[in-house]
C-alpha cells in the first residue's frame, strides 16, 4: 500500500510541475488520435451511410466483414503495417516506418470499422416517418442525405467518440510502427507500458490520470451535445 501511496504522490507532482515530457507525450498522443480519429470519420462516415441506405448484391457479407474487422487485434495491424512499411516492404520507399505517420495510420485503421459499423447502425435507426416527410415534401437526393445525417446526428457523434476512444488507447501497432521513440513517436499509452516496465510507477500513473481525462472529457462534452440538441 505504500508502494501505491508514494507512486500517486510522484504522479501528482509530475502533473502540477508541468513535467516537460509528460505534458509533450499528453499533446503528441491527442494530435495522433485526433488526425487518425478525423480521418476515419472521413471515410468511416460516407462508408457506413452507403452499406446503411443502399441494398446491393454482397452487402450482407460486407457487413460481417465489417463487424469482424471491429475485434481486428493492434498487434496484427502493427504487424501487417510493418510488413509494408519496413525497408524491404512494396512500400519501403515510403520511409514512414517509426514515424507519427505511421502510428496515425495504425490507429486510422483501427478506428475505421467502429465509425463505419456503428454509422450503418445509425443510419439505419432513423424513424422512417422522417424520410417519408422528406420524400413528400419534393427532396432530393443530396437533401435526403443531409436529413438522414441530421437525424442520425448524435448516433454519429457516438461513433465518431468510440473511434477516437480506440485510437488513444491503443498500445499495439503505435509501439510497432512508431519505435516508441523519445519525443518523437512516444504517446500516452506506448509510455505507460514502458516507464510501467522500467518501474516508474509514478510516471506510468501520471500518464493513466491523463488518459482517463482525455476519454471522460470527451464523454462530458458528447452528453453536453446530447442536452442542448434536445
Amino acid at each position: 500500500m505504500e508502494y501505491l501511496i508514494e507512486a500517486f504522490g510522484d504522479s501528482i507532482q509530475l502533473i502540477f510541475s508541468f513535467d516537460r515530457e509528460i505534458y509533450g507525450i499528453v499533446g503528441r498522443s491527442l494530435v495522433f488520435s485526433l488526425t487518425a480519429t478525423f480521418l476515419a470519420a472521413l471515410f468511416g462516415v460516407p462508408i457506413g451511410f452507403l452499406v446503411g441506405t443502399k441494398r446491393f448484391r454482397g452487402r450482407s457479407g460486407l457487413l460481417t466483414v465489417m463487424n469482424t474487422l471491429m475485434a481486428l487485434p493492434t498487434v496484427v495491424v502493427g504487424l501487417l503495417a510493418y510488413g509494408f512499411f519496413s525497408r524491404r516492404a512494396p512500400l519501403g520507399f515510403l520511409d514512414l516506418l517509426f514515424s507519427p505517420t505511421a502510428v496515425i495510420i495504425g490507429e486510422f485503421i483501427l478506428s475505421l470499422p467502429i465509425i463505419a459499423n456503428l454509422t450503418v447502425s445509425a443510419v439505419q435507426a432513423v424513424d422512417s416517418r422522417a424520410i417519408l416527410t422528406a420524400k413528400s415534401l419534393g427532396a432530393g437526393r443530396a437533401l435526403m442525405t443531409w436529413t438522414i445525417l441530421m437525424e442520425a446526428r448524435f448516433s454519429l457523434l457516438a461513433a465518431i467518440i468510440a473511434g477516437f476512444g480506440r485510437a488513444v488507447s491503443e498500445v499495439g501497432s503505435a509501439m510497432m510502427l512508431g519505435g516508441n521513440i523519445r519525443f518523437y513517436t512516444r504517446t500516452m499509452t506506448t509510455a505507460i507500458a514502458l516507464e510501467t516496465s522500467k518501474g516508474e510507477f509514478g510516471f506510468g500513473l501520471a500518464l493513466g490520470f491523463f488518459l482517463l481525462l482525455v476519454v471522460f472529457s470527451i464523454n462530458i462534452l458528447f452528453h453536453f451535445l446530447q442536452v442542448r440538441g434536445r
